[in-house]
């Protein structure tokens, strides 16, 4: 039997105490007190022989404890006890009941009347977390014309493809903040929403893409389409997907043909049977599309929504995959200062009032936290925030957004074009306080728990503090082939599966005599989700040393 601590307060002449003694084995201790002092109860001839009984058993004797001040009777360490007998709790001699019940009430307080220091404090609630698997790879199958092909997801966009998030009945924040944003701008323009096409978008002359946005390309995700004539409804090697969106017909956009190829026909035939095309790095690829159908409105505000996809360096607010809203807005020359300050105007109202729904502990952002910030040309904006929704004095200046005015592949003698491109994702983690992006992507459910379609509500994080691991590493580059850091942050993503939540740069080395360089990083793992084991961030790490070494032409020290 486990060892017990017993006490009794209110003894008087200690003669349930000597009762007690006898009825209890060596592995129980007794602290026996009482209220008067040590001559008081020599007076009473009982008293003194239970006394005496207590001290031959060895059993602990205390007087002057006062039961209503316990804490002060005993030291920090010695406060533990199994149980607290009180008999016959009274005040002595002729007290009246009033006098015995506050008795009672000032013994069971046992100092609880002084307050804790609460500032600070954290009440942490455990709950079971989702395992951390390793996905499998998934195979998307696509029409062209009466020709199917296929294609793997690309390395570090995995779960990402085909999430439907704008889609109704989507209860899903992006898709909230876009209904609202849209909502709101059909009150003071004529809306006209357009369907966005497949974000497959092919290589060659006949792309949408324009010298204006090239730029962008070297970011982009890029892939290869393979011939694949199999059963659509089965896909070995990967997860099938059989998403509608998956199986569309690029009625106005072709593949190039191969070289020495002279047909079309041809390529039908299967003798052309890849394909390298990219995934669209934004829905800016298709402005010439929209403002040259001959149903475009001048005066009409053209909205455009999609997921779009870039490659970028590891930082808390960079995101390879995220959903971008795009207005167009064509007016004419004459109207061009009118009409492009009305639209600012109200975009601003809107940005604004959007971001002031919920604010971290009921402050509200000020007036100044939206921004349109001239670029170097004068013409065109970027549209910042300033939130300090992201914690006490955490300011935080996010790009949200741009707006273009200039395009030189796009002259037209009579209108003028404004385009407005906006991140969704960005927009929802300030409007709802979601700091990491991360958390927009989960396949936990508990997420969607915390929005009601429609309605903007704070937002509460179901895991607050998940472990951290950070793992170093160096190795010595080749001069000739050189160093891609963005590909490097890309190959981190892909290799943990977007649990690589900064990579720090933090030293370089130059050998004295043979002069290689090397450089030397910091990778710090870290899920929003789920469960991730040390031993599962080691077999991610090692992975990523062999894939570097393998793909980026460098040699792991």
């Amino acid at each position: 039997m486990a060892p017990r601590r017993l006490l009794l307060v209110g003894e008087g002449n200690f003669s349930f105490a000597a009762a007690l003694s006898e009825t209890l084995g060596p592995s129980t201790s007794v602290t026996a007190t009482c209220l008067q002092g040590p001559a008081d109860s020599a007076r009473d001839p009982a008293a003194r022989r239970n006394l005496q009984r207590l001290r031959e058993q060895g059993i602990e004797v205390r007087f002057g404890v006062d039961c209503t001040q316990l804490a002060d009777a005993f030291e920090l360490h010695d406060r533990e006890f199994d149980r607290i007998y009180f008999n016959f709790p009274h005040c002595g001699r002729k007290a009246g009941v009033a006098k015995n019940r506050e008795l009672l009430a000032k013994f069971f307080q046992r100092s609880q009347a002084k307050s804790f220091h609460v500032e600070g404090a954290l009440n942490h609630i455990f709950t079971q977390s989702l395992p951390f698997k390793g996905s499998q790879p998934k195979i998307f199958k696509i029409r062209l014309d009466d020709q199917w092909f296929s294609f793997p997801e690309p390395e570090g966009l995995a779960g990402k493809l085909n999430r439907g998030f704008l889609e109704a009945p989507s209860s899903h924040p992006i898709r909230t903040i876009n209904e609202k944003l849209i909502s709101e701008l059909g009150k003071a323009f004529p809306l006209k929403r357009l369907k966005c096409s497949f974000p497959l978008l092919p290589q060659g002359p006949t792309s949408v893409l324009t010298h204006w946005n090239c730029d962008i390309l070297s970011a982009a995700f890029w892939i290869s389409l393979c011939e694949d004539n199999s059963n659509s409804e089965s896909l070995p090697g990967g997860t099938r997907q059989d998403m509608e969106d998956f199986l569309v017909s690029f009625s106005e956009l072709s593949l190039p043909e191969a070289p020495g190829r002279d047909s079309k026909e041809e390529a039908h035939k299967g003798t052309y049977d890849q394909a390298k095309v990219c995934l669209r790095p934004s829905l800016l690829v298709h402005v010439q599309t929209v403002i040259q159908a001959p149903d475009f409105l001048p005066g009409s505000l053209h909205v455009l929504s999609g997921p779009v996809f870039r490659k970028c360096h590891i930082l808390p607010f960079r995101m390879p995959a995220f959903h971008e809203t795009l207005l167009i807005l064509g007016f004419n020359k004459n109207l061009k200062d009118g009409s492009l300050q009305s639209l600012l105007d109200h975009l601003k109202g809107i940005l604004e009032s959007l971001l002031t729904q919920i604010s971290l502990e009921g402050s509200k952002l000020s007036s100044s936290s939206v921004e349109f910030v001239f670029q170097p040309n004068g013409k065109d904006y970027m549209i910042n925030v300033k939130s300090h929704n992201f914690g006490p004095g955490c300011a935080k200046d996010l790009l949200i957004g741009s707006i273009t005015t200039s395009v030189p592949s796009i002259v037209n003698k009579d209108q003028c074009f404004v385009f407005v491109s906006m991140n969704l994702d960005l927009l929802a983690m300030l409007v709802w306080a979601i700091s990491d992006w991360r958390m927009l992507w989960t396949f936990d459910n508990r997420f969607l728990k915390n929005f009601i379609p429609g309605k903007i509500e704070p937002f509460k994080s179901y895991s607050l503090y998940p472990p951290c691991y950070a793992h170093d590493i160096s190795f010595w580059i080749d001069e000739e082939k050189g160093f891609d850091e963005l590909e490097f942050h890309t190959m981190a993503r892909a290799v943990s599966q977007d649990t690589v939540t900064s990579i720090q740069f933090l030293s370089c080395f130059q050998h004295p005599k043979t002069e290689q360089v090397s450089l030397c990083y910091r990778l710090t793992y870290q899920t929003c989700d789920k469960a991730l084991t040390r031993q599962q961030v080691a077999s991610m790490q090692s992975q990523f040393r062999k894939e570097i070494q393998q793909r980026l032409h460098v040699t792991v020290r």
